[in-house]
């Protein structure tokens, strides 16, 4: 095997070299070929053993990154309404300069930071952007984390003792899947690491096996599947809690001996009927029956539920639920059901992640409780724009967008424009990052090394994998660790009270290491006996074997190693789902949607992902259109209690009657400026509408179900 640093050459000047596509979680591995030092060709690589061969469209496109006009270089400053740019040592002075002004006339608690999706699929954001963040004693930190996930996270932590200890389905040797609100055909899975899932898919029908999914839109994932239930949104909660019901009603439980709680848990779902379910939700008593039963008759089978149940009032319900399904039926740490992975480097199991923790302190206007140190999203704008002790004055964003992608975006939108400062580290001028002082560009995928820290703690198999950079650093560029790392000491320099001295000697020497000397030692000291010269020796990476069963209840990060199956917030959670308010017969539903296409907020601006038919438009049932005497093509008014937009409308029988749907990461022209997107894009931005006073009790917005009007 060749080195991935080495190219194979011919003689036109033409090169192949081994690469990773890390744009989303399915980390596919790519063979590049380079032409004066362009990447005019992607495939993928047929000798990775996670991914396969597979790639996706975006993968296609990740030299259109690469090379893009609108991608940022060089730091730049605003001007009014115009950029310059500044040297790297005039913009890293000008933020320290700000950011320390800042806290030591207003606090601590007056800077904020947000951290966007991309900062998990980067090895610096990873290994030195949290240390930096860290760094920062304020309150104040967001991120992309309570838009889409936090509820799996709390019950990780309520359950197995650690926020990032979650099983995976073991979907290469399972014969039953069981899927709510999730979309791995679009996705290639999400917390669930499985690049090719449709081939993974072709290949559990082939050996007899068979996919159930609930969705209140028969997608991409819902059309492939053995059979598709409707589920209204919002009520997955009720249908999960039902089937767990009847597990427990027709004595087909089977949990491992270290699951406590059982009993109450049985009491407090003898209410949660098939029957109760049904008039909730919408899907047949009999069918909740039936797949529940069909579920604990399976031989290795696994349950499996990501956005559209995590990104609503009873997330945290939901995801509890799944995670029992699980252990109910015996398919917890079973071949064929939901796994631990083995990574090379494990960083739950070595404390390079933190376990989580919940409601240690409130944010200070809605007292809404933080976990893992961070506060839901929802509430930044009134951090911001509520004045008193501790008001947000300042803000750090690192790769991201939440104006598009968090609730509330017109709103977010003015409460940013009005901060006293505010500085970006990101490769785009965006919907948010518009409002930067100062914006400060990183290299971008290709430019820099890569090992997944976070991805191989969640795929379906356990491989490892270290891709060099295919390009140089530019001379006037810098990795974002070397931005993290001079932000954090030119910042401390300024302060007024700094950190223990301790504690500063050791961040600033942690940040003074590269990601991939990091990378090595954790490699040499860990128990795979994968070192990171075999991964050079083999870029096509290593491939450690499929996911191991009985490595519970040893890994349990829990005092006792033992699973308390009934946490005191998801029994007090119960109670509220009790009293939820149902949707009238006559009220529409919003939820999202997404495309292979699309990359979150981004990507927008490269032309291979945005031609052929536009797919920013409203997905409505035609009978909801008759009802309300709308046309399909019409352009239509969407209005719900925070905010309307205006969008063309689709009719389209994938959709459950009172459900519409929107896609996430559209709306880039604000304020009459089309910000790096393409012609083609228009489309309007879902979270727009989406309110943030919607929270599930973990903190995650509750982005699915919104109600909303269409004229």
């Amino acid at each position: 095997m060749r080195d991935a640093g080495d190219a194979v050459c011919d003689d036109a000047g033409m090169e192949q070299r081994i690469g990773v596509c890390n744009l989303c979680e399915a980390v596919c591995g790519l063979v590049l070929t380079i032409e004066d030092g362009r990447v005019t060709g992607a495939r993928g690589n047929p000798d990775d053993p996670l991914s396969r061969g597979h790639i996706c469209p975006k993968g296609v496109a990740i030299g259109d990154v690469q090379h893009d006009p609108d991608r940022l270089r060089r730091p730049v400053r605003r001007v009014g309404d115009t950029w310059e740019e500044i040297s790297w040592n005039q913009a890293l002075d000008l933020v320290a300069d700000r950011l320390a002004a800042t806290i030591n006339e207003h606090g601590k608690d007056a800077l904020a930071i947000y951290l966007g999706n991309p900062n998990v699929h980067s090895l610096g954001a990873m290994t030195h952007g949290i240390a930096m963040v860290h760094s920062f004693r304020t309150r104040n930190k967001f991120s992309a984390t309570s838009v889409d996930q936090l509820p799996h996270q709390v019950v990780g932590n309520l359950l197995y003792g650690h926020q990032l200890l979650l099983p995976v389905p073991d979907i290469d040797r399972t014969s039953y899947f069981l899927v709510f609100g999730a979309n791995p055909m679009a996705s290639n899975g999400s917390l669930m690491t499985v690049p090719d899932f449709p081939g993974r898919l072709r290949e559990l029908q082939a050996r007899g096996g068979r996919m159930v999914v609930f969705d209140p839109r028969r997608t991409e994932t819902a059309k492939a599947a053995s059979e598709h239930h409707f589920v209204r949104p919002g009520t997955d909660a009720w249908v999960l809690l039902a089937m767990l019901h009847t597990l427990f009603a027709e004595g087909l439980t089977r949990p491992p001996s270290y699951v406590d709680g059982l009993a109450e848990v049985e009491q407090v779902l003898a209410q949660f009927t098939p029957e109760v379910a049904e008039r909730a939700s919408g899907v047949p008593a009999e069918v909740v029956v039936r797949v529940a039963r069909e579920l604990a008759a399976a031989d290795g089978a696994v349950a499996y539920g990501r956005i559209g149940v995590s990104t609503q009032e009873f997330g945290l319900v939901c995801q509890w639920a799944v995670q029992l399904l699980n252990l109910l039926t015996g398919n917890t740490d079973r071949v064929g059901g939901a796994m631990l992975t083995s990574p090379a480097i494990d960083a739950v199991g070595r404390g390079l992640l933190g376990r989580g923790h919940y409601d240690r302190f409130r944010s200070r206007v809605r007292e809404a409780p933080e976990f893992g140190g961070e506060l839901p999203v929802s509430v930044l704008r009134e951090e911001i724009e509520t004045p008193g002790e501790g008001q947000v004055r300042a803000l750090l964003t690192i790769a991201g967008n939440p104006v598009l992608s968090t609730p509330d975006g017109v709103s977010l939108d003015r409460a940013i424009a009005g901060l006293d400062f505010y500085a970006a580290v990101d490769i785009y001028i965006n919907e948010t990052t518009r409002h930067a002082d100062v914006i400060l560009p990183p290299t971008t995928h290709l430019e820099r090394d890569h090992y997944d820290l976070a991805f191989h703690l969640l795929a379906v198999r356990d491989t490892a994998r270290f891709s060099p950079a295919v390009f140089p650093k530019g001379r006037d560029q810098r990795h974002d660790w070397e931005i993290f790392r001079d932000i954090h000491t030119r910042v401390v320099r300024r302060l007024r009270r700094k950190p223990p001295l301790r504690r500063r000697v050791l961040t600033e020497a942690r940040l003074r290491l590269s990601p991939t000397f990091i990378v090595g030692m954790l490699l040499r000291t860990g128990r795979s006996g994968v070192t990171i010269s075999d991964l050079r020796k083999r870029p096509e990476g290593v491939d450690i074997g499929p996911l191991r069963a009985g490595q519970l209840p040893q890994r349990l990060f829990t005092k006792d190693k033992r699973i308390d199956a009934a946490p005191a917030l998801v029994m007090g959670d119960l109670e509220r789902l009790r009293g939820q308010q149902l949707p009238g017969d006559d009220e529409l539903l919003l939820i999202g949607r997404r495309h292979q296409r699309d990359c979150n907020s981004w990507m927008h601006n490269t032309d291979r992902l945005t031609r052929g038919r536009q797919r920013h438009h409203l997905l409505m049932h035609p009978d909801d259109l008759q009802a309300r005497g709308l046309q399909d093509g019409a352009a239509v008014t969407v209005k719900s209690r925070v905010g309307s937009v205006v969008v063309e409308v689709r009719a389209t029988d994938d959709m459950m009657p009172g459900v519409v749907s929107l896609p996430h990461g559209y709306g880039h022209q604000r304020d009459g400026v089309r910000l790096g997107v393409a012609e083609s894009v228009t489309g309007v931005s879902i979270n727009d509408l989406t309110d943030p006073e919607r929270l599930d009790v973990s903190g995650n917005a509750a982005l699915s179900g919104v109600p909303v009007t269409v004229s």
